[in-house]
């Protein structure tokens, strides 16, 4: 594998909260731990949901806490065009294809098949539109997850991009590929042997939404090729997502990084600490307040300080705590 590269991928729908700084702090520290590259993407492809200027914010509240990406930020918003030119090239395999269901569409085939969604749970789709659309418009892009992906590279990715035109009412052609009938597995750094069938725990995912906002799953795949991401560090909160991203890698032909999930911080109701939530914003009148709070959630002894001191101190302590685990 190539040099170490790690990231921190948040979203701007509000300033950083203390949450958000320990995601930062672990995977900053995982880079420096392994003498490697640590990079910032500002993952605003869910345009509804994003602020304006808050990516500009968020940079503002690493750097007040000695966190700075090593190259410029990479922009989801910019990279509309290498999205789409996936999903062309994977609607043109076979591996994805245009739906026409709602959200009710879809849990009354479920209801029909005595299933619906478990509490907590997904909204496991069941493959109704994998035949064709039967006379509806496509609202959304879905990938198959009932066949078995070779890690192969498409060729089509290699080629301008595709026209989406072209593709919204076509029926997908039939794969020559063999069923999937084994859970992909894959091996956590702290979590150790994970495991998920995705056909049957979420069924064919979104690529590209009813609203036409391509899908978190398939942007952040294809930018942690883009920027050579070989380690991703982040909440245990994402655990979930690791086989859909692993399954698109395959799918597209594009290398599988190292994981590893850390502990979440927990708000006083018990749930995750989160915008949702009503988390607050932090507050970096004393940055090195804030970053020792951090390094505590991970395990980490707090340090007096200066800022620069304080994170190479949290550097070795990170060295033994999870490098030599």
């Amino acid at each position: 594998m190539s040099r170490y590269t790690g990231r921190f991928a948040p979203s701007p729908t509000g300033p950083l909260h203390a949450g958000s700084l320990v995601a930062a702090l672990a995977s900053w520290l995982d880079a420096r731990a392994h003498n490697g590259s640590w990079l910032v993407r500002i993952e605003d492809v869910d345009t509804t949901r994003c602020l304006a200027g808050m990516g500009e914010v968020i940079l503002q509240q690493l750097g007040q806490c000695g966190l700075v990406s090593d190259l410029p930020p990479l922009i989801q918003t910019q990279r509309s065009g290498a999205y789409q030119q996936a999903l062309a090239a994977l609607v043109q395999r076979g591996l994805a294809y245009p739906c026409g269901c709602t959200r009710k569409q879809i849990e009354q085939a479920l209801a029909q098949h005595g299933t619906g969604k478990p509490r907590h749970g997904e909204l496991v789709y069941p493959g109704t539109c994998r035949a064709g659309l039967h006379g509806q418009a496509a609202r959304a892009w879905r990938l198959r997850t009932d066949i078995y992906i070779e890690n192969s590279p498409l060729a089509l990715l290699n080629k301008g991009p595709e026209a989406s035109d072209s593709i919204a009412n076509s029926n997908p052609p039939t794969p020559q590929i063999k069923p999937l009938h084994q859970p992909i597995h894959w091996l956590d750094r702290r979590l150790g042997s994970q495991q998920q069938d995705v056909a049957s725990a979420v069924g064919d995912f979104v690529l590209k939404r009813a609203d036409g906002c391509f899908a978190y799953q398939l942007a952040v795949v294809l930018d942690d090729a883009a920027q050579g991401i070989t380690d991703v560090v982040r909440g245990a909160d994402l655990v979930d997502n690791t086989a859909r991203q692993i399954l698109l890698q395959r799918a597209l032909g594009l290398p599988t990084p190292r994981y590893l999930h850390t502990p979440l911080v927990l708000g006083a109701n018990g749930e995750k600490l989160s915008k949702q939530n009503g988390a607050a914003a932090l507050d970096l009148q004393q940055p090195l307040a804030a970053l020792n709070k951090a390094a505590q959630a991970l395990g980490l002894l707090p340090h007096p300080g200066p800022l620069t001191e304080a994170l190479v101190f949290y550097t070795s302590q990170w060295t033994t705590l999870w490098l030599q685990a």
